[in-house]
């Protein structure tokens, strides 16, 4: 846990690659922790793998998670964000923020659909998987290993390395696996009890005790750079750790919804609306500034549409060649 205490100096070293022998192949220090992992399989260079600090699992992804109605907890602030997920006309279900950032991964199921719930405070980047591939359900855990400052999974069925970003499995027997990314968004505790009071909240965990409610990257939100990033800053004079909604290849900043709360493009509406405490600015999460929730929606469809708000420097790392909507 001493990397989530430690990130926030935004002059912190960046740690080389650790493990790797020259020509950029895993050593011992990588395959005594990964004895299961199948190192000649791998679509992304070793190079870009470095370790966040900590081994793999101390970081302890959830496997088992109990539900309460809305109406019924008292927990959480009101601001505090959920990650909320829909699947199959089942009802919507809340996955505090809270706790997400102290254990990153909740391996869940809603209706018949196995679930990985994942959240990546580094890159603000909170995304839902259906966790079936390659003919089986996998269990996620969180390895320890970052790539473009991004939370790279594992599953402990073959020990293959995901990048969380993507859904993709980049290291392993896996490799080149995508896992199916489920619609979800996240928005204030509030926001999602007002508007289903029956709907279910994840409790707070009872086997793993954190100081929930607490931000760990105290002041993350206005660092000068990502904590353990090499890769180069966005383009457009762009900061990098402004936040921007993210759909498939596209990304529309956070600051053009200062002049309007509602914007229609490229096949979506992008609609804001304040209310929401950012989890990665003050150390106690209720307290963080007002950043606003989005929703995304197809306009052919009018349903909500798969779509993410991360920092503009992950944005720009796993989609160079992106598209900015700038005004």
């Amino acid at each position: 846990m001493r990397r989530r205490e430690m990130l926030i100096g935004a002059g912190a070293a960046i740690a080389a690659p650790k493990g790797l022998l020259a020509g950029g192949t895993p050593g011992r220090f990588w395959t005594n922790e990964w004895p299961n992992t199948d190192f000649s399989r791998c679509s992304v260079p070793f190079e870009e793998i470095i370790s966040g600090g900590v081994p793999r699992d101390a970081i302890p992804a959830l496997s088992t998670a109990r539900f309460t109605p809305a109406s019924d907890e008292a927990r959480i602030p009101a601001v505090e964000p959920v990650v909320t997920v829909a699947l199959g006309g089942e009802a919507e279900r809340a996955y505090p923020v809270r706790y997400l950032t102290w254990h990153e991964i909740v391996n869940d199921q809603i209706g018949g659909t196995p679930v990985a719930v994942t959240f990546c405070p580094l890159c603000n980047s909170a995304l839902v998987f259906d966790r079936r591939a390659a003919g089986q359900v996998l269990d996620f855990g969180v390895s320890g290993k970052l790539r473009h400052s991004d939370m790279i999974m594992f599953d402990r069925q073959t020990e293959s390395w995901w990048q969380q970003f993507t859904g993709e499995a980049v290291v392993g027997a896996l490799t080149g696996t995508r896992l199916e990314t489920l619609v979800s968004w996240m928005e204030s505790f509030e926001a999602f009890r007002d508007r289903n009071p029956d709907g279910s909240v994840m409790m707070e965990p009872d086997n793993v005790r954190r100081p929930y409610g607490r931000n760990p990257y105290d002041g993350y939100d206005s660092a000068a750079r990502p904590f353990l990033y090499r890769g180069e800053n966005p383009p457009h004079g762009i900061p990098p750790m402004m936040r921007v909604v993210r759909i498939g290849n596209r990304a529309w900043p956070l600051s053009r919804f200062e002049a309007t709360p509602v914007i229609e493009e490229a096949g979506h509406r992008l609609s804001w609306q304040g209310g929401m405490a950012s989890a990665l600015d003050s150390s106690t999460m209720s307290e963080g500034r007002d950043i606003g929730a989005i929703r995304v929606t197809d306009l052919a469809t009018g349903r909500d549409a798969v779509h993410e708000v991360v920092f503009a420097f992950a944005f720009h790392a796993f989609a160079p060649d992106g598209i900015w909507m700038l005004n």
